[in-house]
């Protein structure tokens, strides 16, 4: 038997927001000026998702702390309080896109982010929505944060942070589900200024991430064509229940289903995905390998895809596998087999989608592990992989 999905990710890769026109891929870029407040807003982002750090809770107090994700920046001492902490209270405004995504569960987060021109001065926004009142061991910039125009190399280094934690980790306190504005200054950015790539960010995602700076669209219009639907061989129930005829219990592995003739593949990474993309649905295909004779696995009806909108692109089915139940794979431990997972259609310019599956429910099972998975998916690198999934009938040498 074997663990249920993958070992969650900390971070996934950054997606910019974008507006951008049906069946063509291109970079939509703008700047905003805003009447009221003078701020200028040259571009912003639903961010990187990451899985939401451990929340625990005091018996006494009541109060909630979580612990951040280590950030590998052992080598630094210091530390502080974060004090006057601003809070954004339009953040659904400024991310409309994101309604959506905040009413679920907190297994994970997004980190988003707006790039400004305000009284002369570059100002970046990272946004940090809490998942408990206290927040501990965060970690912002240091020395190595900076803007690098892509056209003149000139180099944006940072100025200073609001509230002061620069080269520090620090606790940031507020009311659970508030959304923290921690901002970073630089110099103001040039008016030629068309592209930049942010560094020195960790926690957002922002280690050479480009951002593009401007008006109207750049890069390159290239219509995207749709797939075929792809042919996979679908396993059957070989049994309804493994010993006992009870009615399905997640606590009692008797009372699962038995499949058999799952679709075979060459051998490859566990884990490895393909995609099809098709007016009427999406096609996502895991290859994982078989460590045993007979091993359990799951998929659930919350396994979503979302796009850098924050769009969710929901799960139909699992072609020949029941959902929302575990089940028994009967196949030869050393078999290489791929599940299908049918979402939502896609919209043709998308480039980028995040694969999310929440975290499960414990059940009783040898070495039972049902862990979250936040994994970024770049479409066209997936759709390079479907050969790899073409049906390989077992070999078997004597």
């Amino acid at each position: 038997m074997k663990r249920i999905y993958f070992v969650s990710l900390l971070a996934m890769t950054s997606f910019t927001l974008q507006a951008q026109p049906k069946a063509f891929k291109a970079t939509a870029t703008y700047t905003f000026q805003s009447e009221t407040t003078g701020t200028k807003e040259y571009a912003k982002g639903a961010g990187i998702f990451v899985s939401c750090p451990e929340v625990k809770t005091d018996q006494k107090t009541k109060k909630t702390t979580a612990v951040w994700h280590k950030t590998n920046m052992d080598w630094i001492k210091d530390y502080c309080d974060a004090e006057n902490v601003a809070i954004e209270k339009d953040y659904l405004k400024i991310f409309p896109e994101l309604t959506n995504v905040l009413q679920d569960a907190h297994s994970y987060m997004p980190m988003s982010w707006r790039l400004t021109e305000e009284n002369n001065e570059t100002v970046l926004h990272c946004y940090l929505r809490m998942p408990a009142d206290e927040v501990t061991n965060l970690w912002l910039t240091s020395e190595e944060t900076c803007l690098v125009d892509q056209e003149t190399g000139a180099q944006y280094r940072i100025r200073r942070t609001e509230p002061d934690t620069y080269r520090k980790h620090f606790t940031v306190r507020a009311k659970i589900d508030d959304v923290v504005d921690l901002k970073v200054f630089f110099a103001p950015l040039a008016e030629t200024t068309k592209e930049v790539r942010i560094y020195g960010l960790p926690n957002w995602g922002m280690m050479g991430a480009p951002i593009t700076i401007g008006h109207g669209f750049t890069g390159t219009l290239e219509y995207q064509d749709y797939d075929t639907i792809p042919q996979f061989h679908k396993p059957y129930v070989h049994k309804e229940h493994m010993s006992e005829d009870k009615p399905y219990d997640a606590q009692n592995w008797n009372t699962w289903k038995v499949m058999r003739d799952a679709h075979l593949i060459k051998p490859l990474k566990d884990g490895t995905m393909a995609l099809w993309r098709t007016p009427e649905a999406t096609y996502l295909a895991i290859g994982f390998e078989q460590n045993w004779t007979t091993e359990y696995w799951s998929f659930g009806h919350d396994t979503k895809l979302v796009d850098d909108r924050g769009h969710q692109y929901k799960i139909r089915e699992i072609q020949g596998l029941p959902m929302d139940e575990l089940f028994f794979m009967e196949g030869n431990a050393g078999d290489y087999v791929a599940y299908v997972l049918v979402f939502d259609p896609l919209p043709q310019e998308l480039t980028k989608v995040t694969y999310i599956v929440p975290e499960g429910e414990p059940f009783n099972a040898w070495g039972a592990n049902w862990s979250g998975c936040v994994l970024p998916l770049d479409v066209q690198e997936l759709r390079d992989n479907q050969k790899l999934f073409n049906y390989h009938p077992r070999i078997i040498v004597k």
